[in-house]
């Protein structure tokens, strides 16, 4: 394996508190640190995948394929057929439905900006 420190990117504590305010996170003081370790570890990973020989390795476009080939041996999905199903009746959902105008629900806005 290279030298991992050269190919990690270090995450900073202005990074830690840039992307809690991007995602809206109010961290306490004492959770930076415990974020800061977390996504310095993330990415020190995924330099360590980064260092893989895939040259071999047949790219998918769905994991399904994989999992169809191991299956069953010959290489096909094994995925159920898509049929179309009746949905729930809307009245019944919307009675127990917390908030509703009896056509949608009605949620918090978690966006104030």
């Amino acid at each position: 394996m290279g030298d991992k420190q050269g190919m990690t990117a270090k995450v900073t504590v202005e990074d830690v508190e840039r992307v809690a305010e991007l995602a809206n996170l109010e961290l306490k003081p004492e959770e930076t640190p415990a974020m800061l370790r977390d996504l310095n570890a993330i990415l020190e990973y995924v330099a360590e995948l980064n260092e893989l020989d895939t040259s071999g390795v047949t790219p998918l476009a769905q994991v399904s394929e994989l999992v169809g080939g191991l299956l069953d041996g010959s290489g096909k999905s094994q995925l159920r057929a898509d049929q179309t199903l009746p949905s729930l009746d809307r009245a019944t959902v919307m009675a127990q439905a917390p908030e509703t105008d009896q056509v949608f629900f009605k949620v918090p806005k978690v966006i104030e900006r």
